[in-house]
Order: C-alpha cells, then sequence, then structure tokens
C-alpha cells in the first residue's frame, strides 16, 4: 500500500501530465533599471546607496527614466515601492527616510509630494566610498507619483510594494485602484505587510495581492495537501515570490506547480538566495540555476544583462 501511494505521489507531482512550458520565463525588474550594490552585510538601516557599484548606466530606480529603460531591456514587469505623502497622493520612492538617497532628511510620508518633488533622488549615490558622486545633482525632481507612472505607462505591468504595515494605507491604496478598470488591474499585483494587503484583499478582491501572512498560508497549505493535486484556497488569486533555496520542495515543482498555480490565477517569482533582500537573477551564472523548464517570473535586479541569456 505504501509503495502505491509513493508512486502515486511522484507521478502526480511528475510533468508528464502537465502543460509543457512554451515561452521563455517573464522578467520582473526590481525598481526598473538601477544602480546595483553588493548585497553582503546588509541591515536593515544599510545605506545601500553608498555603496553601489560602479555606475554602467545613467539611471536611478523607482523613476520614470528607470522604468521606461527596463521595459525596453525586455521586462515584462517593473516593481516599485510606495509611501502615502501628507497631502493625499502616493509617491514612489525606495527607502522609509530621505537621508540616504536624496538631500532631503527624516521619514519619507511625513512629506507632501510637492516638498519631495523638490529633491535629488541622485544625491547621495557613491560607488568610491564618497570621493565622488556621479549622479548629484541629475535626479531633482525626479521622484515620481503613482499616478504619474500608471499614467506614462498605460499598457504595463507593475508589481507595487506598500512599505509598512499600516491599515490606512490599504484602504488608501484600494480607493486609488478602484479608479481603474478590472483589465487595468488584471495588469497590476500588490505586495506588502500583512495590515494593509488585508484591507487592500477586502476591498478589491479580484487584485493579486500578496503579504508574508498570505505566502506563509498558501505554501504551508499546499505542502500539506498539494501532493494529491489540489490547490488549498489560500494559493487561489495571489502572488508567491519563492526563493530558489525553497522551491525544489514545493510539490510538481517546477512544471506542475506553475500550471496548478496558474489555473487559479496565482502568479510565481522566482527570486534568487533565500529572498532576503531583494537578491535578483542579475548574470548569465545566475540565470544557469534556474531550471530549463520554469517558465514563470524572474525577479532580477540587471534586467539589461539577463535578458538575451534568458531568451537563448
Amino acid at each position: 500500500m505504501i509503495g502505491i501511494l509513493v508512486i502515486f505521489i511522484f507521478i502526480n507531482n511528475g510533468a508528464y501530465f502537465s502543460k509543457e512550458p512554451t515561452g521563455d520565463p517573464l522578467l520582473l525588474a526590481h525598481v526598473g533599471m538601477s544602480q546595483t550594490y553588493p548585497m553582503d552585510n546588509i541591515q536593515n538601516d544599510t545605506c545601500t546607496a553608498e555603496r553601489i557599484y560602479k555606475p554602467e548606466h545613467p539611471y536611478i530606480g523607482n523613476t520614470i527614466p528607470s522604468m521606461d529603460a527596463a521595459f525596453k531591456e525586455g521586462a515584462d514587469i517593473v516593481e516599485f515601492d510606495i509611501h502615502p505623502t501628507t497631502d493625499g497622493k502616493f509617491a514612489i520612492f525606495h527607502d522609509w527616510t530621505l537621508d540616504c538617497r536624496t538631500n532631503g532628511h527624516g521619514v519619507t510620508r511625513n512629506h507632501s509630494l510637492e516638498e519631495l518633488k523638490k529633491l535629488d533622488v541622485g544625491y547621495g549615490y557613491t560607488a568610491d566610498g564618497g570621493n565622488t558622486y556621479p549622479f548629484r545633482g541629475k535626479g531633482v525632481g525626479m521622484m515620481p507619483s503613482l499616478d504619474e507612472v500608471l499614467t506614462q505607462f498605460p499598457d504595463k505591468s507593475f508589481l507595487i510594494n506598500i512599505k509598512s504595515n499600516d491599515p490606512e494605507e490599504g484602504e488608501q491604496l484600494a480607493q486609488y485602484l478602484s479608479t481603474y478598470s478590472e483589465e487595468r488591474l488584471t495588469q497590476l499585483s500588490v505586495y506588502g505587510g500583512d495590515a494593509p494587503i488585508d484591507v487592500l484583499k477586502e476591498e478589491l478582491p479580484s487584485l493579486r495581492t500578496m503579504s508574508m501572512e498570505t505566502l506563509k498560508r498558501c505554501l504551508v497549505s499546499y505542502e500539506s495537501i498539494g501532493w494529491t493535486g489540489y490547490v488549498p484556497s489560500s494559493c487561489k488569486n495571489t502572488q508567491l515570490h519563492i526563493p530558489e533555496k525553497y522551491a525544489p520542495w514545493l510539490w510538481g515543482y517546477p512544471v506542475t506547480f506553475l500550471n496548478r498555480m496558474e489555473s487559479v490565477n496565482t502568479k510565481v517569482v522566482l527570486v534568487a538566495g533565500d529572498g532576503g533582500w531583494s537578491e535578483g537573477f542579475d548574470d548569465r551564472e545566475d540565470v544557469k540555476r534556474i531550471p530549463s523548464d520554469y517558465d514563470g517570473i524572474i525577479w532580477t535586479n540587471r534586467v539589461d544583462r539577463i535578458e538575451e541569456v534568458v531568451s537563448e
């Protein structure tokens, strides 16, 4: 009996009866085209702008030019970060505070959009310990609003990151996104803190969302019963960011797992390493670690380096 069960699990979670991949993986560009940096010894308060590699391109992440460049380099989706402003808007900027990257100070969300628009978002970047600042003066007025980005790219796909765990932010974003058509919402996904994501999902149930809680709920349930082929309700209409370290342990990974998630309108994003600090598949050697039959979404910080590699 045990032997029969083992054979069933093996066959049921293999790729024997699954739809074969029909195309290349999709590329998700983290904050568009941006300046990258070593990931070692990063802490929550590390100013990554002070440790960038020698620049190879002129773009500053989370700006409209950086997003435009990413799409032109082959990105299918661009991820960006939002903060509510004191005048009821959403600004697009990575950090919780302004001091690292800009010539401003204080908590990002404690400012109006008008105030944020006056800042230089390239002010703090240096690749040589502060001897030179190659982007200083080049990012003045370049912090965009959410409205500007969605207007600039009306038919592009985005992943929006809520940086807080404030439920009111989820409510504010829900009210804003409710003005868009259902068709447009299919091109957007949102992830962030548990509380705002819970509110957002309640207000806009058709929108794909993810928080750490929804991710855990899905994966724990799936590991318990996914071997049967059944997809738990907690895995439906959501998004899953799966670190490559853990992906091989998922039932049916990659082909059968991806097919199962696709059948319930869930997107799968493969992130590099253990997923702790936005690690991406950023060069040819990184891409070699991705299974050849994986056709989900790949998280990258250097879409300009890997687009041709993935398409080979």
